[in-house]
């Protein structure tokens, strides 16, 4: 069981560093944050595959949130008038218009300012490409 929530992000890709950095700075979540390439990613329950796709935001009972639902939890974390965008983004629609978006910016990252070929995802590795284990 971990103490604080953790932000898992990708640390190769400048368009991840940047937003996470902006968040952070802005936001102040009480979490830890980490690159996955740092993490110990077993015992946070996640596989390297899905770290590379999406962002992950674990609880400290071991749930583990990815990509739009991840923001939402780290919008809620943060308090104040970010937790009720947080909580809106866990409804639908809201809910499937935020995985939407999320999917067509994590696509999209090595094209977005900050972006580098770094940020790309492999064919096999991007939005909603399925694991082995069929998330």
């Amino acid at each position: 069981m971990l103490n604080q929530p953790v932000l898992v992000y990708d640390g190769d890709c400048a368009f991840c560093t940047t937003s996470v950095n902006f968040v952070t700075r802005r936001l102040r979540p009480n979490c830890a944050v980490t690159a996955w390439q740092f993490a110990d990613l077993a015992s946070l329950g996640v596989t390297q595959p899905r770290a590379e796709r999406e962002v992950l935001w674990i609880s400290p009972q071991g749930t583990v949130h990815g990509g739009a639902q991840a923001v939402a939890k780290l919008l809620l974390r943060s308090g104040g008038s970010w937790a009720w965008l947080g909580g809106l983004l866990e409804l639908p629609p809201a809910r499937w218009f935020a995985h939407g978006i999320y999917r067509l910016v994590a696509t999209n990252r090595a094209r977005l300012p900050g972006g580098s070929p770094a940020c790309a995802l492999p064919a096999d590795r991007g939005p909603g490409a399925r694991t082995p284990q069929g998330r």
